[in-house]
């Protein structure tokens, strides 16, 4: 990275930037560290490595394998060593830790529910462990001089039939810790409007969803979780750019369904690497964002599953920065897109925007202003 481009930040600056984050899995998230601990404490024999450097790997390398099957079981192992209260706890802990030292300053942290229950633990016992770990984690990161703000999205996996009850969950702890609903999982086969009736009860509470679709399956899955559904915001949406034209003269052309998202301000939760890695798009330079940047859609940049790509939001942005020559004002246009979008009071996220996030990018702007009036200085003096 250069500063040949006024603002283009340097990876450090990226990684003190305030950041937003709003798609990311606890489970696709775990230290390859914690995973052998909690691994061996469970009797958890079955993992494909028993060193945190290669066992980190190797979850990268099953990710990019393009063998779904094998990315699938990546997810197994987390899951099978996140089945106590003492084990979710510390990954939710950590997960906060983590996201405060790489400049995450908001987030919301998804997982789902029914997937925590094999050694006896309740729906509402795993709720509280998550939320009691992500305070934790919240005391732990202020002590070393972070502020981070964490809020909960349960999940319902969309092959499963327990929508509605883990709706009504979501629910229950709104307030408490759970910020709104997500369905997730395999979308070809299994539509979000098999779930419809989660979806009016959420809308009768009055209460905010978001949905995985235009990852894998393509338009139709964001038209039925717009139109049939209701969500608030689309995890990944990638695929909206099937309805978009780019003539040869460079004019583009909106099909409707990409107008009404970009009209009606519809966030997408776009996850470049993870993209990269389902095959969303060939490239950082080919991948969407950067046309639906330019056409102003509400985009957000975000991780999906920090682990199985081997990311994080700062190297999110730098893949960004170095794809699309990104400046500071860039990265502060997806910040406050996240902010605006995420599910807690507008007048938290106002104070989020105008109290941390602009004098955050404020401060580094003015950094960079120091450093090249410097080198402007040394060069007339030489």
């Amino acid at each position: 990275m250069t500063s040949e481009t006024p603002n283009t930040p340097t990876a450090d600056q990226i990684r003190r930037a305030p950041k937003v984050l709003l798609h990311d899995h606890l489970d696709g998230g775990l230290r390859p560290g914690t995973i052998i601990d909690l691994a061996r404490e469970a009797g958890y024999e079955s993992l494909p490595e028993t060193d945190a450097d290669k066992l980190g790997i190797w979850f990268r390398e099953a990710a990019d394998s393009g063998s779904l099957e094998r990315y699938l079981e990546t997810f197994a192992h987390t899951c099978a060593v996140m089945q106590t209260r003492d084990a979710l706890f510390r990954v939710a802990a950590e997960c906060a830790e983590d996201l405060a030292e790489d400049g995450v300053v908001y987030a919301e942290i998804r997982y789902a529910p029914e997937q925590h229950l094999e050694k006896g633990l309740t729906l509402e016992e795993v709720v509280e462990a998550v939320t009691d770990g992500f305070r934790e984690g919240e005391r732990r990161a202020k002590a070393n001089g972070h502020r981070i703000r964490v809020g909960a999205l349960l999940t319902a996996m969309r092959h499963a039939a327990r929508a509605l009850e883990i709706a009504e969950l979501a629910n229950r702890y709104r307030g408490n810790g759970v910020v709104g609903f997500d369905i997730a999982g395999a979308e070809a086969g299994f539509p979000p409007t098999r779930h419809l009736d989660a979806f009016e009860y959420l809308k009768r509470e009055n209460n905010h969803f978001t949905i995985h679709a235009g990852e894998a399956f393509g338009l139709p899955s964001i038209w039925q979780a717009l139109q049939w559904c209701g969500a608030d915001r689309l995890g990944h949406g990638v695929r909206i750019i099937d309805d978009i034209e780019v003539a040869e003269d460079g004019s583009v052309t909106l099909g409707r369904l990409a107008a009404y998202v970009r009209d009606k301000r519809i966030p997408l939760e776009m996850c470049p690497t993870s993209n990269l890695q389902t095959g969303a798009a060939d490239s950082y330079a080919a991948h969407p964002i950067g046309l639906l940047r330019k056409l102003h859609f509400r985009t957000t940049v975000n991780t999906d599953n920090r682990l199985m790509s081997g990311t994080s939001m700062s190297r999110e942005f730098e893949h960004l920065v170095e794809a699309f020559g990104y400046t500071l004002d860039d990265m502060q246009w997806f910040t406050v897109n996240a902010m605006k979008s995420a599910f807690i009071p507008f007048d938290e996220r106002l104070a989020m925007i105008n109290d941390v996030i602009k004098p955050g990018y404020a401060e580094l702007k003015s950094e960079w202003l120091f450093r090249q009036t410097a080198a402007t200085s040394g060069s007339s003096a030489g």
